[in-house]
This record gives C-alpha cells, structure tokens and sequence, in this order.
C-alpha cells in the first residue's frame, strides 16, 4: 500500500473520540428531548396530553439524532456505532478486530456519561424526570424490562444488518433509526422506557443513583445483539455483503482498524489489477 494512502488512514485514537463524541451527542440531545417531553415540569406535558403522542414524538426525535451522527463527519470517521450493542454485533460478524471493539465499547461508555454530564443544566426539570432514566413501567418489573430490551434490541440489530449487508439497501441505513425508534418508544416504552443501548442507560443511572434493574439494560440488548449478530453470521438469512463495520459513508474505508484483512487484501488486489 503507498505510503500516501496509508497516512489517508484515520488512526485508532481518531476513531475512538469519534465514538466518544457521537455517543455524547446522542445521550445529552437524546435525553434532553426525553426531559423536555416526560417531565412533569415541562409545559410540554401540558401542551401535548396524550403520553402515546409524546412517546412517538420522542421515539423520532432520539432516531433522527442518531441517523444525523451516522451521516455527519462523526460517522464518516468511524461508523456512527455510539452503541456497545451495535459494536459487538460487527464483532460477531467478524467486521471488527478485538482490541479495536473493545475501544469502541469504552470509549461509547464514556462518551455516553460525558452527554449524560451535559444534562445537569436542566436541574430540577431533568431531575423530576429522572434525567430521561429506563426503568420497568407498571406493573412490569425486570424480567419484563430484559425480555422487551432483547426483542426490541434483537430487532433493531436485524434490521441495521438487513440495511447494511445489501448493497441495494445499505445507503438507506440510517433512515431506518427515525421510524423504527418511533414505533419502539411507543409499543415498548411502557415496559422498560425504551433503551436497547446500555451507554444512553448508564448516564441517568449515575445521575440519579437509582439502579433499579440495572442488569436488564445490559444484558437484554446485549442477548438480542448476540442473537442477531449470529443470525448473520451465519447466514440464516440467506447469502449476506458485509465488507465493512459502518452505517454509512460506505465509500469510505476506515483502515486496517475496522476493514477485515481478507477485505483489505481483496481491495489491494483490486487495485493491483487496475494498475
């Protein structure tokens, strides 16, 4: 590889603040719009009465700010995962090498809590609302939490896959986060409030000390991502395209950190060839 191509390359770190940044920008928008719609001290709650109509409204709102990282420089650089569920289903795929998964998962950790930092202006009005917290609605209790996040979560993660892995479909990836999110905060908010991404649970965790069924966030995404990371993998769908770990900008490669090494080298031998 030229000398010249390979310093085009963004380095591991620059992945990593991406992921650190576009976590952020999902957690401290995201639940901003969750406060300024669920807290009783918003006239928004006043203005909209119906708590169906607020959820659907919230459910787009949160899609929209994630599908606008994923097309935004942020996603251009390192893929717009901003979800550790969303990283280890490209894991699974066999799309990301191990020590580069596991700093995309910490870095979302701590970018998840830099937005949730972010939040603390809201004061008493973030508070009332739990700064946008998941917990299990009534009557429902963990056990219906973990089970609505891993159905909620094994879905989102089929259909990101279904989008990515088909050429034909792939550019429309984050098209599919405003919709979907909107359907999910209203079917299943009333379960579990609606996660399927442990870096937007954590923060309000932390600034509420409430860590009431803490577990469900964590392992029922992570149980749904498995199960349709494998499903992929495996091909129980059918023969499936996935070259690279990414959500858009598919024509942009992401180096030697992301791109599988038979990926990397079939490329070279492209380029070989055209030569």
């Amino acid at each position: 590889m030229p000398s010249s191509e390979r310093s085009r390359k963004p380095l591991p770190l620059k992945l990593f603040a991406a992921e650190f940044a576009g976590t952020a920008i999902l957690v401290g928008v995201g639940l901003s719009i969750v406060i300024v719609m669920f807290s009783p001290a918003s006239p928004v709650t006043r203005i909209i009465a119906s708590a169906g109509v607020r959820r659907f409204i919230t459910g787009l709102l949160f899609g929209s700010t994630g599908a606008a990282i994923a097309v935004s420089v942020l996603g251009k650089t390192s893929g717009a995962h901003i979800n550790p569920v969303v990283t280890l289903s490209f894991w699974l795929m066999g799309k990301m090498r191990t020590g580069v998964a596991i700093g995309y998962v910490i870095s979302q950790i701590a970018g998840g809590l830099a937005g949730g930092a972010a939040l603390l202006p809201w004061g008493e009005t973030g508070r009332a609302a739990g700064f946008g917290a998941t917990l299990p609605g009534s009557p429902y209790g963990a056990s219906a939490a973990f089970a609505a996040e891993a159905v909620t979560t094994f879905l989102m993660v089929s259909i990101l896959l279904g989008f990515v892995t088909r050429r034909r479909l792939r550019d429309l990836t984050p098209a599919i986060f405003p919709v979907f999110y909107a359907l999910a905060v209203f079917f299943e908010a009333p379960i579990s409030g609606t996660s399927t991404n442990p870096a937007r649970t954590l923060p309000p965790e932390v600034l509420t000390a409430d860590w009431q069924a803490w577990w469900a966030y964590w392992a029922g995404p992570a149980i749904g991502a498995v199960a349709a990371g494998l499903m992929y993998r495996f091909r129980v769908l059918g023969r499936v395209e996935l070259e690279i770990a990414k959500l858009y900008h598919f024509e942009h490669d992401l180096g030697f950190e992301l791109s599988h090494d038979r990926i990397t080298a079939r490329r070279k031998g492209k380029n070989s060839s055209a030569e």
